[in-house]
């Protein structure tokens, strides 16, 4: 494994442009892709599991689902249910990307989850960032910065990610109800020592997940009441929702992700719309007028993304304030000074 190492410093070390790459399933995902691929899916393997810890390490090509598979023989998951959009997804690539599944909005994201990352920067060395438990930040933590940079750092070579164990129960219920009212009942559960795990709401239903103790799933469905899914239904659904296989996101149609405070009220967004994390994640599929758009999210205290498709030459992330752009030129200057890595995937100006 150390020959790919070196192989990947020398192609650093050439001051090229490099469009870091594992399985490629997220490549919908950012700006424009550019640069030569840098494939990082012959740097691969599980280098260490600890079951009592909590803790698996591997390195950058992984592939997600071997990860998962290794933790499912100990009944232990990543609690935040990245999303792999392909069987090809990797683990740094995962990290990069920084999605997170249904389960995000209690459970956390995936940034809560990285508890250390090896990186290769602009320089070709080997920075060792975070480590192999909880409490072992001081200072600036750099694991979490780089979860969800897309690549524009540097070279992900290894993670470490927390995991957790299955929950023992697992219930999906589904109450008929409008958008507003759903809105407020999920934010009103949320307040309530409820084993919530995930929602989803279209098209006047309400789809509620519930997980943990049997004990405290039961009583959360006696109180809420609801109708039960069943359990085979329930997998597939979420699966779908998580893995973005259902007919809400089939076709061609802009998918954008807008990302609010859970209390905001509707919107009038102009197609249709799926709601998730008790309303804090809000997805729009069809063309919109982009200025509009991020207006009506900034004025509800949030933000609005192009996730997928669409015309990305007006951005795709919401555009930053000079002051906090001028803090992700710096960073991105003290890890990548010749600009080598994933140039322009997550601003134009990085």
């Amino acid at each position: 494994m150390r020959d790919r190492v070196d192989e990947f410093r020398s192609r650093i070390l050439e001051r090229k442009p490099l469009r870091l790459r594992g399985g490629g399933s997220k490549d919908f995902y950012g700006g424009p892709l550019s640069g030569e691929i840098l494939d990082t899916r012959g740097y691969s393997g599980i280098v260490g599991y600890e079951p009592t810890e909590l803790v698996i390490t591997a390195r950058a090509g992984t592939p997600l689902v071997e990860i998962e598979s290794a933790l499912a023989t100990r009944r232990q998951v990543i609690a935040c249910e990245p999303p792999q959009f392909g069987a090809g997804a990797t683990i740094g690539g995962t990290v990069a990307a920084g999605l997170s599944g249904p389960r995000r909005a209690t459970a956390g994201s995936l940034r809560d989850f990285v508890l250390g990352v090896k990186l290769m920067d602009g320089e070709g060395r080997e920075l060792n960032f975070g480590g192999q438990v909880m409490k072992n930040v001081a200072g600036f933590d750099v694991s979490r910065l780089v979860t969800g940079s897309l690549g524009t750092l540097g070279l992900i070579l290894e993670v470490s990610l927390k995991v957790l164990p299955q929950p023992l129960a697992e219930t999906t219920l589904r109450f008929e109800m409008p958008q507003n009212q759903a809105l407020a009942a999920m934010n009103r559960w949320a307040g309530q020592p409820l084993p919530l795990a995930a929602s989803c709401w279209q098209d006047g239903v309400l789809t509620l997940r519930l997980c943990g103790a049997k004990a405290a799933v039961l009583a959360a469905c006696e109180k809420l009441g609801g109708e039960r899914v069943a359990e085979s239904d329930a997998a597939s659904f979420w699966a779908a929702l998580r893995e973005q296989a259902g007919e809400f996101f089939a076709g061609d149609a802009p998918l954008w992700r807008l990302s609010l405070p859970s209390v905001a009220p509707p919107l009038e967004l102009p197609g249709p719309l799926l709601i998730e994390w008790g309303g804090a994640q809000r997805w729009l599929r069809g063309t919109v007028d982009v200025a509009t758009l991020r207006e009506t999210a900034a004025r509800a205290g949030g933000h609005a993304s192009l996730f997928r498709g669409g015309d990305k030459s007006g951005g795709v992330f919401a555009p930053l304030p000079p002051a906090l752009m001028e803090v992700h030129r710096r960073l991105k200057q003290s890890f990548d000074p010749y600009g080598v890595f994933n140039p322009g995937r997550l601003y134009p100006e990085l």
